[in-house]
């Protein structure tokens, strides 16, 4: 299989699986994903803090950096389209930490996140800016699960089929954009 040949992969992930994924490699993720963004973050991070236990188990999960539009009639969900990740940096290691294995959104990740995807086997994914429409198509339920007070930035539960994706993070620590400036800077 080569990187340009999609990996269909089906949640909750394992460390077998993340071992096998590399940069640049094209992936269909199937099964449930939860969106989460900055303020369902501070939450999460903020019940950590108190000792509470979390409204669900991350135990394989990948979390999406999202905030979806309404649906419109007769849709599962509005548009859905990435935010920039490294909003999410100062709480993506504690959730590792616990059990996340992937995580969505698009931008370069911080030194600390590189080094939290190593430890605790998981990896970052891409999914294209500019196509939110065309991502929302591949969410074929949705489901509130905690925070409704947060409106779109609540925490859904989202069953996706063939969702695009492209692995920017390994546990080998490649890095797409890192791979990318050396491939295209300009050269004397």
């Amino acid at each position: 299989m080569t990187l340009l040949t999609p990996l269909k992969l089906y949640t909750p992930l394992t460390d077998e699986v993340i071992e096998k994924l590399r940069v640049g490699q094209r992936v269909l993720l199937n099964g449930v994903i939860l969106t989460a963004r900055d303020a369902a973050h501070k939450r999460l991070n903020k019940l950590l803090e108190l000792g509470n236990e979390l409204p669900f188990s991350l135990q394989g999960i990948v979390i999406y950096y999202v905030a979806p539009t309404p649906a419109k009639p007769g849709q599962v969900i509005g548009s859905a389209g990435p935010t920039t990740s490294s909003r999410m940096d100062i709480y993506t290691p504690r959730l590792l930490a616990l059990g996340v294995k992937g995580t969505i959104g698009h931008g370069k990740r911080s030194p600390q996140v590189v080094k939290a995807l190593k430890k605790y086997k998981a990896v970052y994914f891409i999914a294209v800016g500019g196509t939110a429409a065309l991502i929302a198509k591949s969410i074929k339920k949705n489901r509130l699960i905690a925070f409704p007070e947060l409106g779109a930035e609540s925490i859904q539960e989202l069953v996706a089929e063939n969702f695009p994706v492209i692995v920017a993070n390994d546990i080998y620590g490649g890095d797409i954009y890192e791979e990318g400036w050396k491939k295209y800077a300009i050269k004397p």
